[in-house]
């Protein structure tokens, strides 16, 4: 755990509790634009310490700024990190926090391309697959996070989960940039992927998701990485 850790859970929002390179896990929502998601996200903020907040669009939908833009004011006037998912101009124009690049093909192009259009300052996380070279590089290139994720449109989920589980497992305990787990459905799954030494888990408040189950939902993952609930 070095200085590389430090700098970057801090930027995610932990610079209040830790003057050293923590060995929680800090907890990340990944807000999907919609009708209601202002009022999910005013509900998981009321229930739990939110690291970071990416806003993300609907499936099947591009996020606009002018859903985005009341979403990151609303995650930024409580003092968490706000991100956009993929759209480095729409986070540019906003001035979000920084971006969060979802899995592709060639990742580290992606964030090459990213990084010199963002500049330095901004936090610029990228999801790294299954692929650990792609990972490493990522690393190595500056990414101030790798992701690894199970996501839902997979058929096997299960494999994909255990997956994941390996890929934390892997990285942990051998390099300074912070790894977040995606995909993470229940306080059972949190609490294994931060004994495999995640640093961040993401939970997917999605599209249609009513504010109440929300807050539910965050506060019991929150539970499970040992506080964080507010009642």
């Amino acid at each position: 755990m070095g200085s590389d850790r430090l700098r970057v859970c801090k930027r995610l929002g932990l610079e209040g509790q830790v003057t050293e390179p923590p060995t929680g896990c800090g907890l990340y929502a990944a807000l999907e634009a919609d009708d209601g998601a202002g009022e999910r996200l005013a509900a998981a903020l009321a229930r739990a310490d939110l690291s970071a907040v990416l806003i993300a669009p609907a499936p099947g939908r591009t996020l606009r700024a002018e859903e985005a833009k009341p979403l990151l004011q609303q995650a930024r006037q409580a003092g968490v990190t706000a991100l956009v998912l993929d759209d480095v101009e729409l986070a540019r124009t906003l001035g979000a926090d920084g971006v969060h690049l979802a899995g592709r093909d060639n990742p580290e192009a992606a964030y090459r391309a990213a990084r010199e259009a963002l500049g330095e300052a901004p936090v610029l996380g990228v999801e790294a697959g299954i692929s650990r070279h792609a990972a490493m590089m990522l690393a190595e290139g500056g990414a101030d996070y790798v992701g690894f994720g199970a996501p839902p449109n997979l058929k096997d989920r299960d494999k994909a989960r255990v997956r994941r589980g390996d890929m934390v497992a892997w990285w942990a305990p051998i390099f300074e940039v912070p790894c977040v787990a995606f995909d993470v459905e229940t306080g059972e799954e949190a609490a294994a992927l931060a004994a495999d030494g995640a640093d961040f888990v993401a939970v997917t408040l999605a599209a249609g998701l009513a504010g109440r189950a929300a807050a539910d939902l965050l506060a019991d993952i929150a539970r499970s990485l040992g506080g964080g609930t507010t009642s």
